[in-house]
């Protein structure tokens, strides 16, 4: 059973720095591109970042650019969400995801592409 567990959420003042962590378990973590979502109150789950299998190549949404980086450490079977200079419409549910098929598919914006979701992680920066 695959299992994706998110941490390093919680509550941050405007311009400081979270790190998320979600670890996986039950998948070949180094062979499958992995993806952060967020959802905020009253608002659709969006796509933040991803990463290819290997690390080689990330795509993210425009407003986290130069803020957030994602990246991997497939010794621990673990992908980061670093994200700085947090403002308080970064406020959300932050979910990891695992792509669906394993191997060298690119990066992917499109929920639909991920078959196994974390829990969520709460987010909250206040102004």
């Amino acid at each position: 059973q695959v299992r994706l567990v998110e941490s390093g959420g919680g509550l941050v003042q405007a311009g400081g720095s979270l790190r998320l962590s979600c670890a996986v378990s039950g998948r070949t973590f180094s062979r499958y591109a992995m993806g952060w979502f967020r959802q905020a109150p009253g608002k659709e789950r969006e796509f933040v970042a991803a990463i290819t299998w290997s690390g080689g190549s990330t795509y993210y949404r425009d407003s986290v650019k130069g803020r957030f980086t994602i990246f991997r450490d497939n010794a621990k079977n673990t992908v980061y969400l670093q994200m700085n200079d947090l403002k308080p419409e970064d406020t959300a549910v932050y979910y990891c995801a695992s792509h669906r098929r394993w191997g060298p598919v690119g990066v992917t914006t499109n929920q639909e592409e991920y078959d196994c979701w974390g829990q969520g992680t709460q987010v909250t920066v206040s102004s």
